[in-house]
């Protein structure tokens, strides 16, 4: 006899929908979302489809009706619960659209729990699209299978982000003028953290006084270069989940 094909298949279509799933429940899906699982992936009912509700998990959905414009699932079988996500925020200042959206993919990618977006005196731009972003870091959490979503909070001035910091956070401080050894700093943290990235050209002297008599605030440095904003994000993101996130042995 012929081996009983895996359900759900590897190839199955995957994305994220509002919820909360729960096993036998149905969700309706329009616009875009009808549109790729009908017209790209081409879904017939009875076939599979991976849906994140980024509240219960992971389920293989069932689905029940393939219309013209939307398209019906049905929620079969918990696959994996919804991921732990390292408390671990991304404060960021806004640069240009193409490289802020780098970061916040790769933001995703790399397991942030949240991203804030910054204003300094620096910045190219001022303004976030919010659904943009959204649809940004949604994506990014399909392809690389996340089962959670960053959070993506209102752009903020760096002022108003320091005035209003939480007392039990720590802010790690990308200075391109020194500060302790990232490694080191984020090996020896326990607790929530955050890191701060400035613009292109970095934070005025007003602005580095201003975070660097932060009671909250520590001074890092990621090495001997003089690295693009985005580049100092992603790669202060992965050297914490490494040496202090889920990346790492002891945390994982």
């Amino acid at each position: 006899m012929p081996a009983t094909p895996a359900w759900p298949p590897r190839s199955a279509p995957r994305l994220f929908v509002s919820g909360p799933l729960s096993q036998g429940s149905e969700i309706a899906l329009e616009g875009a979302q009808a549109h790729y699982l009908g017209k790209v992936m081409r879904v017939a009912v009875g076939d599979a489809v991976i849906a994140c509700d980024d509240e219960t998990g992971e389920w293989a959905c069932e689905v029940v009706s393939a219309g013209k414009r939307d398209v019906v699932l049905r929620a079969r079988d918990l696959l994996r619960v919804r991921e732990d996500v390292p408390d671990f925020v991304l404060c960021a200042a806004l640069l240009k659209k193409p490289n802020f959206d780098l970061v916040l993919e790769k933001a995703t990618e790399l397991g942030v729990g949240a991203v804030q977006p910054l204003v300094t005196r620096r910045c190219v731009a001022d303004k976030l699209n919010p659904e943009r972003a959204i649809s940004i870091v949604t994506e990014a959490a399909e392809q690389c299978a996340r089962t959670a979503l960053p959070r993506i909070e209102p752009a903020l001035k760096l002022e108003a982000l320091l005035r209003d910091w939480p007392a039990d956070r720590t802010l790690f401080f990308a200075d391109e003028q020194g500060g302790e050894p990232a490694a080191q700093a984020f090996t020896a943290h326990a607790g929530p953290a955050a890191l701060l990235v400035g613009p292109e050209g970095g934070f005025d002297e007003d602005e580095r006084a201003l975070v660097r008599a932060h009671p909250n605030a520590r001074a890092i440095t990621l090495g001997p270069r003089i690295l693009r904003a985005e580049t100092a994000s992603i790669s202060a993101i992965a050297l914490w989940m490494a040496v202090a996130g889920d990346w790492s042995p002891v945390n994982s």
